[in-house]
């Protein structure tokens, strides 16, 4: 059972009793009878075959109340392409699947190239930013949401709650992220939420006093989560992060971009469990390694445009704070661990503190050596206003993919 705490200054929606899915669902059905709405689902390739994605399928199937379902799908040959089209096909939704690497799409790119509009690396959030493009063509959608293709304990009363805020008449929430508890196999889980970014959020409001972003960032229980939904009016003016900054990022562009009573965090889900990526201990280029240096980087570049100087200095201070807050919360966790019978390691939980303490430092030195460094892929109100057209031409391209 979650308590009701309203912690920060995010509306917060607990899941406090187990409502009938079939009843939320006729509901949600209602509501968007006149004002349909989509879920985007970025793909690899690769997980066609992989442990989550064929249940996410069954799953998705009796929820009728989505109308659209956009499959971006990276890393696939046409050989490839034509075998997700036949995987996908058991979508009774209207799907639409857009292949990332295929010759129709990778012209357009070359097109946004041209006038250096195009996503500066491949990954989700490239991924991400054409399906937001996409869907914004489909000028009957009111809200979009999103998530990803490797939950394993997928249940389909996670795109239900995560919707349910945007499409509710009388709600004006514009963004709804979605959270829920980490605590699989017997362990606590979110790794890089527990141990690097909350601590690090926490040491910078020590650092810099009172910064309403700060405290605004501090009010989610999971940051990191890669599911949420916005209304199709948001989705054309936030920019989308490419690098591994893109959930942090992507908060901090809702943020600049609508009031915070329009913004809510919802519980989707009692049991939440994915693909986990290695620590990357010895290789700081891949991993969790890379992740938590990519996050750091995109709080620094968001505290500069709130007026926040930055230094050598402050990074090795920042480092030292983050360090005893890293480890004070190991200790308040330790105990929640024992309380709940379950596993904990206080070794290895300090040996992922140890890779994150040094992510600091390498993004607080990438910062100062690159200031104006911009990973954000331009909003799609920016490339409709350069290439009027270019949204209608998406859509053609990949029908003809669907087509061929």
């Amino acid at each position: 059972m979650a308590d009701f705490y309203q912690n920060g200054e995010i509306t917060t929606l607990h899941r406090l009793t187990h409502q009938p899915l079939d009843e939320m669902e006729r509901e949600l059905t209602e509501y968007v009878e006149k004002h349909p709405i989509g879920l985007i689902l970025p793909s690899l390739y690769s997980e066609l075959s992989g442990p989550a994605l064929s249940n996410i399928l069954d799953e998705l199937q009796h929820a009728d109340y989505i109308s659209h379902i956009i499959i971006g799908l990276d890393r696939a040959d046409e050989e490839e392409f034509r075998h997700a089209q036949d995987f996908f096909s058991r979508l009774p939704q209207r799907t639409h699947l857009l292949w990332q690497d295929g010759p129709r799409l990778r012209s357009l790119d070359d097109e946004l190239c041209e006038r250096d509009l195009s996503p500066p690396e491949p990954g989700k959030g490239r991924n991400v930013w054409y399906c937001l493009g996409y869907a914004l063509a489909i000028e009957e959608l009111a809200a979009v949401g999103l998530h990803d293709c490797d939950i394993v304990t997928y249940k389909r009363d996670l795109p239900a709650r995560l919707f349910y805020p945007l499409v509710h008449p009388n709600s004006s929430f514009e963004y709804a992220k979605g959270y829920y508890a980490r605590v699989n196999l017997n362990k606590l889980g979110g790794r890089v939420t527990r141990l690097f970014v909350t601590p690090l959020i926490r040491a910078l409001r020590m650092m810099v006093g009172s910064l309403e972003y700060l405290e605004f960032m501090d009010s989610f229980r999971y940051p990191l989560s890669g599911e949420f939904a916005m209304s199709m009016d948001l989705a054309s003016q936030v920019r989308i992060p490419s690098d591994w900054g893109l959930e942090v990022g992507l908060l901090s562009e809702v943020y600049r971009n609508i009031s915070r009573h329009q913004i809510c965090q919802v519980d989707i889900a009692d049991q939440y469990d994915h693909k986990h990526q290695d620590l990357s201990a010895q290789d700081r280029e891949g991993g969790l390694a890379k992740m938590s240096r990519d996050i750091a980087k995109s709080f620094y570049r968001k505290l500069a445009t709130e007026g926040i100087q930055m230094n050598q200095a402050f990074f090795r201070s920042l480092k030292a704070a983050y360090l005893r807050k890293a480890l004070d919360m190991v200790e308040m966790y330790y105990h929640d661990a024992t309380i709940n019978n379950l596993s904990f390691n206080r070794h290895a939980e300090e040996e992922a503190i140890e890779v994150f303490q040094q992510s600091i430092v390498e993004a607080g030195q990438a910062f100062l050596d690159n200031p104006l460094e911009a990973p954000f892929i331009a909003n799609w109100k920016r490339i409709l206003s350069a290439m009027p057209d270019f949204s209608e031409r998406l859509f053609q391209a990949v029908e003809a993919d669907s087509q061929n």
